[in-house]
């Protein structure tokens, strides 16, 4: 039996059917699309990153867009032999994973599990609902093993102000502690799998408290003499100032630097989390929640790229590494001049900015410089028991050229340490120990965190207006004894912090003329070394 039908009811039956079909197409396609949350590195930000994976049909293939470094297109085969050894079935479809966004460039291992769980999930092997709350962090192992990340303080602390759960691994499980935020470990792609779908839970982060670590160094009561350079130290300490120690060698320069951390207040809790993420996404050993300030000593050969950070992924110098804490240039003329000219702007401004053609990074760098040197290249310049063995005045001048006139404005306190007088020692006398000047220090500093909310040395002209007044007489003082010295503008705001520090380990709530000379005393080293430098 046949039924005839016009045309326009033939036509109409064809398009309802064609509408039908697509509509399916459509479902198909979107039940084929699955989006993960993970997080990139750039400097010590974790921008977030959206893992779309999209399975279509076509003959297999497995690409990976929006910006991806060689690691991150490796990952292709680590996944495929991560879900395949995990019991899972990898797609024989079409894969095209997109990195989203695209302008911003990936790197490393660390999107490995966000891509496996993306090509699971829109494969239908897990679901997709419990994703839109959780970002994932790990490197697979052909295994299915999560393997750690670097950078994982800064994403769990970005996680948490997304109000977003961070599934990273077992072995990132004592850095990401420090967020307090709400995360989860694991160390196999199976477990997180099986948490997904509601199976299996994961193991909760743990809040690591802060640890009071005692200072393993040298203590000042092992310094024998040198009352003038242990003055000197505690007032660095005090307000944060930097320091410059001249003198012959074995007089113990070395020793006093390494002291310092001894006697500088702890840590507060921000600073050391600063601490930390600077460590978690540096090449360096990951540094503990502890409360000591980072020191570091790099060697005189060190590059200026050591020093302030970068490489083709910019990575923190050694500048940014003792952020809130002592950077130690020991023998400070063997450095290369242009090396050390590059710690100029750092020290003005807390941060460096390192630029490359894909990306700016801004690492912060709020460090105190302390530096010694020796007065000629043997260490022995007009001293009067030891020869000074080829070291002629040109030689002497050209040694200490090494420290530019800029850089050297930039150090508050520059003070000779001499040799020690005969038979000091031999001499059994008790010199104070670093547990009572750490005392004195942190009042000093308590004072000025109250008072202003940061060290002296870190005041601007706005706070300095009403934190350092002077006299009209001191101020006359000072401005003569600037054109005596030949100093700068910056030396005269320079001279008054450190007066102003001086001022605050006395308990003096007004700077007086005894603070103002003292503060003084401890430029006429750079009214010496200038004659040297200009030379050059």
């Amino acid at each position: 039996m046949f039924i005839l039908c016009s045309n326009s009811h033939l036509d109409k039956a064809l398009y309802t059917n064609q509408y039908a079909f697509n509509a399916q197409s459509r479902k198909d396609a979107v039940m084929s699309l699955a989006v993960v949350y993970s997080r990139a590195k750039v400097g010590i930000e974790a921008p977030l990153v959206h893992v779309e994976a999209h399975l279509s049909n076509g003959l297999p293939a497995f690409s990976i867009v929006g910006l991806p470094e060689a690691a991150v297109k490796e990952s292709k085969d680590r996944v495929r032999s991560a879900i395949l050894n995990s019991g899972f079935e990898f797609p024989s479809s079409r894969i095209t994973l997109n990195l989203a966004p695209a302008d911003l460039p990936k790197e490393g291992g660390r999107f490995d599990l966000a891509i496996a769980l993306g090509i699971l999930a829109a494969s239908e092997q897990i679901p997709v609902e419990p994703l839109k709350q959780h970002e994932f962090l790990g490197e697979l192992a052909l295994t299915g093993a999560i393997r750690p990340v670097s950078g994982i303080i800064p994403a769990a602390l970005n996680a948490t102000d997304a109000n977003h759960t961070l599934v990273l691994p077992d072995d990132n499980a004592q850095e990401a502690s420090l967020s307090r935020g709400s995360h989860m470990t694991s160390n196999h792609l199976l477990e997180v799998c099986a948490y997904l779908s509601q199976n299996q839970p994961l193991k909760h982060l743990d809040v690591q408290p802060m640890v009071i670590e005692q200072y393993h160094g040298p203590d000042l009561a092992q310094v024998k003499g040198q009352h003038h350079a242990k003055r000197a130290l505690e007032i660095c300490a005090a307000g944060n100032h930097n320091l410059l120690m001249s003198g012959p060698p074995g007089t113990g320069k070395s020793m006093l630097a390494h002291c310092l951390p001894g006697i500088l207040p702890a840590l507060n809790e921000q600073e050391a989390l600063e601490v930390a993420s600077l460590y978690s996404v540096s090449t360096q050993p990951k540094r503990a929640y502890f409360t000591t300030r980072p020191f570091r000593q790099p060697h005189h050969t060190s590059s200026g790229v050591a020093l302030v950070g970068g490489g083709t992924h910019p990575k923190p110098g050694e500048i940014s590494l003792a952020h809130h804490g002592v950077l130690f240039l020991d023998e400070i003329p063997e450095f290369n001049r242009h090396v050390l000219d590059v710690l100029r702007e750092p020290l003005e401004t807390g941060h460096i900015s390192i630029s490359r053609a894909a990306q700016q990074v801004d690492y912060p760098a709020s460090f105190q410089l302390i530096a010694a040197m020796n007065p000629c290249p043997c260490g022995y310049l007009k001293q009067p028991n030891k020869r000074c063995g080829d070291c002629s005045e040109a030689k002497a001048v050209k040694y200490q050229s090494a420290v530019s006139g800029p850089l050297l404005d930039r150090i508050d306190i520059q003070i000779e340490v001499p040799a020690l007088a005969k038979g000091l020692l031999s001499s059994g006398a008790q010199a104070e120990s670093s547990t009572s000047v750490k005392t004195r220090v942190e009042q000093a500093r308590a004072l000025q965190m109250d008072r202003q909310g940061c060290p002296n040395a870190q005041l601007s002209q706005q706070q300095m207006s009403y934190v350092c007044n002077l006299s009209p007489q001191l101020s006359q003082m000072l401005e003569d004894a600037l054109d005596k010295l030949g100093l700068s503008a910056r030396a005269y705001h320079r001279i008054i912090k450190v007066a102003r520090t001086i001022a605050d380990l006395a308990q003096s709530p007004s700077i007086d003329k005894a603070h103002l000379l003292e503060a003084l005393s401890y430029r006429q080293m750079e009214r010496r070394l200038a004659p040297a430098v200009n030379s050059v």
